[in-house]
């Protein structure tokens, strides 16, 4: 079996610099693709000239997280390949345990290692934490992190466990898996794809794990900070995803859903964010303009009933407190 790490970037030279050393001098059992998404800073040289054994897949524009990986996995050959975003730090050892389970598990579709924040180490990090799961109405959060408190890793999730998403910050899956299912849909360009995808291979049966013996350390936001431009993608993503994959009371979720967006709206508007509560209402205009398009994806999909653990995330954390699992 061969692993290969392929690492998307976007005008990252800087990103590049500071984590992808680590990379390769801690990761010898695969081969680095570096996929770029025609940046115009200077990330091409310096890979090239840094290090030339590094394989480079040049795409002549930006497709965006998922349509970048679509077009540059169509390259790598290997049997299983970790995505790894260009703002991941890694140590020596990392590999070894993700290798061991996916020879080890057939069933293995999909994993990720513990995801811990570079700045805090002891703390998990927001993108997939200790591994990720969804609400009844697609709100994501993980072991080790609900909406954006985040806990110090005391152990207290140290073990194996299958779970519903893996983090596209360093997400590991078997080539094969990924042509069967289509790869990422490219509608999402970025944010939320990871976890349509582990739906759509939660529907196959597939299994998603997290793994405790390895941890990598994410920098986070390095290539999209927090802005309305990532406020819309989520909330846009977050009601495609749901059309595409509620196996039922579609309807119903669907205008649950809405109307906590509209919840979220409000508080934007009384913290005087008006380009993020504008940001929502795009999200929503997509959506209904693009509703048919997205109904005619469901239909292709097969239905995975159990989805959820949490019944309302949000009525959760925010009116009764409960920050943690």
């Amino acid at each position: 079996m061969k692993f290969a790490i392929a690492i998307l970037n976007w005008n990252g030279e800087k990103l590049l610099k500071q984590f992808l050393p680590s990379v390769v001098a801690s990761s010898p059992q695969a081969v680095i693709y570096l996929i770029d998404n025609a940046s115009n800073d200077g990330s091409l040289n310096y890979v090239e000239k840094t290090f030339p054994a590094l394989q480079i897949i040049a795409l002549n524009q930006n497709y965006g997280y998922a349509g970048g990986y679509n077009k540059g996995l169509v390259h790598v050959k290997e049997d299983v390949i970790c995505l790894l975003n260009n703002d991941v730090f890694v140590k020596q050892g990392w590999l070894e345990p993700i290798i061991n389970h996916f020879k080890n598990n057939p069933n293995c579709a999909i994993a990720q290692p513990h995801i811990m924040d570079f700045n805090h180490p002891h703390k998990f990090e927001y993108a997939g934490a200790a591994g990720g799961y969804i609400d009844r109405l697609g709100y994501p959060y993980c072991r080790g992190r609900i909406f954006n408190h985040l806990e110090d890793d005391r152990g207290q999730y140290d073990q194996n466990e299958s779970v519903f998403w893996a983090s596209g910050a360093c997400f590991f899956v078997r080539k094969n898996i990924f042509e069967a299912l289509g790869g990422f849909d490219e509608d999402f360009f970025a944010h939320m794809e990871e976890i349509d995808f582990c739906w759509r291979a939660k529907n196959q049966n597939m299994e998603v794990y997290a793994l405790h013996e390895s941890k990598v350390y994410h920098l986070g936001g390095g290539t999209l900070k927090p802005s309305p431009e990532k406020t819309y993608l989520n909330f846009r993503n977050s009601l495609l995803m749901l059309l595409k994959n509620l196996p039922e009371k579609i309807y119903l979720r669907l205008m649950e859903r809405m109307l906590w967006d509209g919840v979220a709206l409000v508080f934007f508007v009384l913290q005087l964010k008006f380009t993020f509560a504008l940001a929502v209402l795009r999200a929503h205009y997509f959506f209904y303009l693009n509703y048919s398009r997205f109904k005619i994806k469901r239909a292709k999909n097969p239905l995975y009933i159990d989805y959820y653990n949490l019944r309302n995330l949000p009525f959760r954390y925010f009116f009764l407190k409960k920050k943690k699992l």
